[in-house]
């Protein structure tokens, strides 16, 4: 599928992942209208936006007119999405509408528009706690442990469904997870609580914590960019991740290597099941041998990605001192 000349639609542009994914598709020479919920700033992209290459529209997928905002696209990309597992927990009609409900409205406008081709950002939490890693894109049993990742899957299986009834050739990205200076997540949250207290670092779990995949945010578009450009036709689902995992505990590590503290006390609390919380997965690891099929390669692994997060950061104004 191609990326230079077409127009995409992209939904949740002004995120984390999607104001990269943004930027990346315009520098492959597309041009983008990125819809995204009210109140959240379109300044992320401002330069994009002076360049004409990019259009923000706000809005709610659940109830927007969406065959009018993406008239003229011919591709749709779907990032979107509520991903806090515990909010799923607590609230799991919420996390439906939210990423099941508007993942059909979606398709029902793509349907409208005529769009013939489609990407949606799934996650690693569709396979849940598997006897396999690194997890293949053909593992037989998907069971997800939480609400969040229940709803992923069956967002997916909306697409398959789609894709074989309007002729629509997409792709899915299972997403490890991704990190970046400008992101969420672990690495931001230790990053904010050692700033507070270099000396001792509160960690939600027991040690030494999940084992887990974690991709530099410019590894993971450059993933999704090569996935999107290697599906022919139907459906191609591609693992996103590094090479690797690492502990709760190394994050920490790499964290403080990359603020160079030391000496850091680490103070263990709570935990469920041993994770951090209900429906956290204890191991993760993507097996990515179908995206290096495509001619790409992750630059950085799990401790790497951790760290230049962390020195970005360290080298970054801290926001709590404005």
């Amino acid at each position: 599928m191609r990326i230079e000349g077409e127009r995409f639609f992209v939904t949740g542009g002004l995120g984390f992942i999607g104001r990269h994914l943004v930027r990346a598709l315009v520098g492959n020479g597309a041009s983008v209208v990125v819809f995204d919920r009210a109140g959240r700033s379109p300044e992320v992209l401002r330069a994009l936006l002076e360049s004409g290459r990019v259009t923000v529209l706000h809005g709610d997928l659940r109830t927007s007119d969406l065959r009018s905002a993406m008239d003229g696209c011919a591709a749709v990309v779907h990032l979107a999405a509520n991903a806090d597992v515990r909010d799923g927990e607590a609230r799991p009609g919420e996390m439906f509408r939210d990423n099941v409900l508007a993942t059909a409205r979606l398709l029902d406008g793509m349907a409208a528009a005529k769009v013939a081709r489609f990407a949606l950002a799934s996650t690693s939490t569709i396979y849940g706690e598997t006897a396999v890693t690194p997890t293949t894109e053909d593992h037989a049993s998907l069971a997800p442990i939480s609400i969040y990742g229940a709803s992923k899957l069956a967002a997916e299986g909306l697409v398959h469904g789609f894709a074989a009834a309007h002729a629509c050739t997409a792709a899915i990205w299972r997403l490890a997870n991704v990190v970046g200076p400008d992101g969420h997540g672990v690495v931001n949250d230790i990053v904010r609580k050692l700033r507070a207290d270099p000396r001792e670092l509160e960690i939600f779990g027991r040690e030494p914590g999940t084992r887990k995949s974690y991709i530099h945010v410019d590894d993971a578009i450059d993933g999704m960019l090569q996935a999107w450009a290697a599906v022919p036709e139907g459906v191609g689902t591609f693992n996103v991740g590094s090479e690797d995992a690492i502990t709760v505990k190394e994050v920490a590590d790499e964290v403080c290597r990359g603020l160079s503290l030391s000496g850091v006390q680490y103070r263990w609390t709570g935990g469920v099941d041993g994770g951090g919380w209900r429906g956290d997965m204890r191991t993760m690891q993507l097996a990515v041998e179908k995206l290096r099929a495509t001619g790409w390669r992750p630059r950085h692994g799990s401790a790497e990605a951790v760290f230049h997060v962390a020195k970005a950061l360290a080298d970054a104004p801290d926001p709590s001192a404005a």
